[in-house]
């Protein structure tokens, strides 16, 4: 492999770099030998001189206490931050990876260096290189260093899938460090009984609980086993973890905790290491360590999601119903033990070691911190009221939450969700008392310092946030409580309370105090830089913007501002709906799909904006006239069906009868988050208007006057005004969007900017600098389309056809696999690996069938094919008394082949995403099926039951993990044989309750429900989600009592 020399290091790279490779790992390089003297406590001037930072290079020797001549102490020497931003395609992961791993080995030898030349007494070991050539970069300003400084690297992405194509490329160097990846027991747990949990708050008691009593032999093996050579010096990632870890029957959580200790880099997903409470939670010391995040344009808004929080009625009143669930247990435990005391009889333990009193207390502060937050006056208008950050401590104050009582109600929160996790029984839902923990230990984070009394709090934090009280507008209603404790505000409307970080500098300053060496935020769309940094507020004297390693006739952009009749293509809050609009889009994008070859990615500003534009474009045939050339496939909301509408999208692109596929979907959503259209998967994107954040939002009003109030009060320079930051917002969406197109050195495509906003100025100045050079302004429609006609036809003939695909395309793979100039077969499977990554993880679990090539495909087929997905459910059907006909429907499905089926999602995907996000919301739905007549959901009389029970059966198995849908299968015949009404209500409510996503299945459970028990079930449901199933005092009937209860009133 070539070896290339940068800033005195050594790096072995797998190919020749490009000069962009070069400059970027001189930059990872610089921020990693650069030095700031910072001056500390000066006698004059400081408040002035704290905030001075000296940047100088590692030869200049320190001063000593002589700085500026006033120094009480010798100032602290601390290495820089730096901020790169290069574009996909450009080998990011890679130079990152080598670059950082050849300073560690540089840092490594020049310790080894020095201690040779102490021993050798200044005697020359290697004469032909002397000691005093290996660098200076353990000199750290003349401070003795030892192996034991040597600093970790922490490397962290958004998510474990990228955590995995980086693991891939680490395993295309020469490095071979000792590596750890961290992960969560959901994604890690081979514990069968401990993975039967459908909640990961359940998964993580019932582990601990296994734990403490050494009853998981599968943790037990971990002390033994960590010491492998296999599993210590193997370059595994997650799911090469869970293989090894069966493989050797030890836990893979554990395991990876172990290897922690003695890892060089560590890999985890970004939240782990800016949440304090995640921190905590993996016991990360970063004190020293070199930080990388990459992906990082998504660190400002996690930021300031880690460190806010909402608290909802509903949240309350479920932390309080586990706490009288404890209570009544207790009591009846204290009351048994009344009665054995006076027989001397051996005395219950229910295993909770808590006073009676000690929960009575925790209820009573529940109830006070509700009716605190109800007696705020809100205005008549409804639009909440906003207080300062400190306000949150005088709330809690109310409700004896302190800061001296903070760490008492935590252990005893934790001691009574260990119980509630380890008791037999229906369900408990915990997920309010698990959100109460959160609360606290979010708005309680930093410590007073010891010896102090006067601390106060607002001075420090508050000052970046702003507390939010408004009305509940979530579907969950507020419990209505009947016991004696019951407050009067559980009649009225409940308020929810907000408390909202608005700094995501906060967050970053935390990292910074944990005494972290250098943080390094990377990604391929940061721009405009000097906003992003302002954001963060920490220093970064390291800044790059990469050029492209394409050529010019690789990439074609576009600004259209006028559609082909003339009409102004602007996506305004107040033309976006507009019909003059909606056409001309329409026959914009119809006469895009017939020059841009192969996959056409179309991005719109927001789901409303995407969901109108369809509408309108079919009621008026612009759909059908874009479908006779590319099939459309529409980005759907739920998660869970996402993979499948991508994979008949990748499908059809490559068929060799179609002319590709136009994919619709919205900036900031899943597919223009990292997802990687190469080759002809994305030859194109169009970029339908600027995606601003909901302008009436409270939270993005707030944010902006939290801007406009921090450049106000003294700060200037340091933050982004509002206005500003809003645009920014928008910009940087559209940057991400646009990073679609170009995933490698051989690839190409263009860019269609069909907003008339793109001629200005100062929204093309925030395009990412490798776009601007080639941006073109076509103010002529037909001109524009001559122009990208040409271009590609000029493309097809210079650049080299695409590698194969793999089969299904990739619609796991996470970009950056791309960094050597052609793609390997091991990439192109270490791409289907990350796509399978979610296997681990239950609640992501796709349903796959397999073929002979291995390959996943489609086995639901959304709207068209909701009233006969049989083939699956044939056995738990049989057991709701479904006819036989459902079998013979399943053989006919079967035929169906892959284009068939993709074409079947092209028109229906979006349909069908609107029917769940209706589902979930509640009220009336219309439901388009095979036949296009209409069901009401609600209307229980007016649709056929069986088309009812196969659609909510279909459901609960997109919904459901593979495992879980097996236990709901089994439980549901258990009950038809049994008519264990508690066993059947335990297992259903152990599956549904813990999401609130997924209250709307256990109340459409009440469907299967017989006769005698729908009165208990409507109560329990009532009780477990806050809302009943409708229950009516015919339906305890039974159906021969109805027929004739039915004949009478006839």
């Amino acid at each position: 492999m070539p070896k290339i020399t940068l800033n005195g290091v050594t790096v072995d790279f797998p190919f020749q770099p490009y000069e962009c490779q070069e400059a970027y790992m001189a930059k990872v390089l610089e921020c990693l030998q650069k030095i700031s003297v910072v001056p500390v406590l000066l006698r004059d001037q400081t408040s002035l001189l704290w905030k001075l930072w000296l940047s100088t290079w590692l030869s200049i020797p320190p001063c000593h206490g002589q700085c500026l001549g006033s120094c009480l102490v010798p100032p602290r020497f601390k290495k820089v931050n730096g901020i790169l931003e290069s574009p996909t395609g450009t080998g990011k992961t890679l130079c990152l990876l080598c670059s950082t791993l050849a300073w560690r080995e540089h840092f490594k030898d020049t310790i080894s260096a020095r201690k040779i030349a102490q021993r050798m007494n200044g005697v020359e070991l290697f004469p032909e290189r002397p000691m005093s050539s290996w660098g200076n970069a353990a000199t750290d300003a003349d401070i003795p260093t030892y192996y034991t400084d040597i600093p970790k690297i922490i490397y962290a992405s958004r998510t474990h899938s990228q955590l995995t194509q980086v693991i891939n490329e680490l395993k295309n160097t020469v490095y071979r460090p000792k590596i750890c990846v961290l992960g969560s027991r959901e994604q890690l747990c081979i514990n069968p009984e401990v993975k039967r949990q459908e909640s990961n708050h359940m998964q993580i008691y019932m582990c601990r609980m296994k734990v403490m009593a050494r009853a998981c032999h599968f943790y037990n093996n971990v002390e033994e086993k960590s010491t492998e050579k296999e599993l210590v010096e193997s370059i595994m990632d997650i799911e090469d973890l869970v293989k090894n870890g069966n493989k050797h029957r030890a836990c893979p959580y554990y395991l990876s905790r172990s290897l922690k200790q003695q890892a060089d880099i560590i890999f985890m997903p970004y939240n782990y290491l800016l949440d304090s409470k995640s921190r905590r939670a993996h016991n990360l010391d970063l004190k020293g360590t070199v930080v990388i995040l990459d992906e990082a344009h998504n660190v400002e808004k996690l930021c300031e999601e880690s460190s806010s929080f909402d608290l909802t009625p509903y949240d309350l009143a479920s932390a309080m119903d586990a706490i009288n669930v404890v209570l009544e247990e207790q009591a009846k435990v204290v009351q048994q033990n009344e009665i054995n005391a006076e027989f001397s009889m051996e005395l219950a333990n229910s295993g909770l070691n808590m006073e009676l009193e000690d929960i009575a207390k925790i209820k009573k502060i529940l109830l006070q911190l509700e009716s605190a937050i109800d007696a705020v006056e809100l205005p008549l208008n409804d639009s909440g009221v906003t207080k300062e950050g400190s306000y949150i401590f005088d709330l809690f104050a109310e409700a004896q939450i302190t800061f001296q009582t903070k760490s008492s109600l935590l252990e005893s929160l934790e001691q009574i969700l260990q119980f509630l996790s380890g008791r037999t029984g229906i369900f408990v839902n915990t997920s309010g008392l698990h959100k109460l923990s959160d609360i606290i230990q979010t708005v309680f984070n930093i410590d007073p310092p010891e010896g102090t009394t006067g601390f106060m709090p607002h001075q420090s934090i508050s000052k970046y946030y702003k507390v939010h009280i408004h009305l509940d507008n979530s579907n969950q209603k507020k419990k209505q409580r009947t016991d004696l404790w019951n407050s009067s505000s559980a009649k009225k409307q409940g308020k929810t309370l907000s408390y909202w970080c608005f700094s995501p500098g906060y967050s970053m300053h935390e990292l910074v105090r944990q005494g972290v060496r250098t943080i390094i935020l990377t990604s391929g769309t940061l721009s405009p830089l000097s906003s992003f940094t302002m954001e963060m507020q920490i220093p970064f004297p390291v800044c790059l913007e990469n050029p492209h390693v394409i050529d010019k006739h690789q990439l074609w952009v576009g600004i259209i501002p006028k559609g082909p009749d003339g009409a102004a293509l602007t996506s305004t809050y107040e033309r976006r709906f507009s019909e003059d609009y909606l056409s001309s889009l329409g026959k914009t994008i119809g006469n895009l799909v017939r020059v841009v070859p192969h996959g056409l990615l179309v991005f719109f500003p927001s789901y409303p904006v995407m969901d109108k534009s369809l509408e309108y474009w079919r009621e008026h045939d612009f759909a059908k006239r874009i479908e006779e050339v590319k099939p459309m496939f529409v980005e759907p909301r739920n998660k869970g069906s996402f993979a499948e509408v991508m994979d008949a999208y990748y499908d059809k692109v490559v068929c060799p009868k179609s002319n590709g596929a136009a994919f619709l979907a919205v900036c900031r959503g899943k597919a223009s988050e990292g997802l990687d259209f190469a080759d002809i998967n994305g030859r194109g994107v169009i970029i339908t208007g600027l995606p601003f954040p909901p302008r009436m939002e409270p939270r993005v009003v707030l944010k902006m006057q939290f801007l406009d109030e921090m450049r106000r009060s003294g700060a200037g320079a340091q933050y982004l005004s509002g206005r500003e930051w809003y645009s920014q917002q928008a910009s940087r969406a559209v940057n991400q969007a646009i990073g679609r197109v170009i995933r490698h050195r051989q690839d190409y495509g263009a860019i269609f900017l069909c907003d008339h906003r793109f001629t200005t100025g100062d929204v093309r100045g925030k395009l990412p600098s490798w776009v601007r050079p080639y941006v073109n302004v076509y103010d002529n429609f037909g001109h524009a389309v001559r122009s990208v006609s040409l271009f590609f036809r000029v493309a097809q003939e210079i650049m080299p056809p695409p590698l194969p695909q793999c089969p299904s395309g990739s619609a796991g793979s996470l970009s950056e696999s791309d960094m050597a100039p052609s793609t390997s077969s091991e990439q192109i499977l270490s791409l289907k690996k990350a796509k399978n990554l979610d296997d681990h993880v239950p609640s992501l679990k796709r349903k796959r069938k397999v073929t002979g090539d291995g390959a996943s495909s489609l086995c639901m087929e959304y709207e068209q094919e909701l009233i006969s997905p049989r083939r699956q459910c044939i056995g738990l059907l049989d057991a709701l008394e479904c006819n036989e006909k459902s079998s013979e429907d399943a053989e006919e499905e079967s035929d169906l082949s892959g284009e068939e089926k993709a074409q079947r999602l092209s028109t229906l995907s979006l349909q069908y995403e609107k029917r769940l996000t209706d589902e979930q919301k509640g009220g009336r739905k219309k439901i388009k099926l095979v036949s296009n007549t209409q069901a009401d959901k609600k209307a229980d009389l007016t649709e056929p039951k069986k088309a009812r029970a196969t659609l909510y059966i279909a459901t609960v198995k997109e919904t459901l993990s593979q495992q879980n849908y097996d236990l709901f299968s089994k439980a549901l015949q258990h009950y038809k044989k049994t008519d264990d009404f508690h066993a059947m209500l335990s297992q259903m409510s152990s599956l549904f309750v813990e999401d609130e996503k997924k209250h709307i299945l256990l109340r459409e459970f009440y469907q299967f429900v017989r006769p005698q028990h729908k009165k208990q079930f409507d109560e329990a449901c009532c009780s477990l989600t806050g809302v009943g199933c409708g229950y009516k005092p015919e339906h305890s009937l039974l159906r021969e009592e109805r027929e004739i209860l039915a004949k009478k009133i006839a």
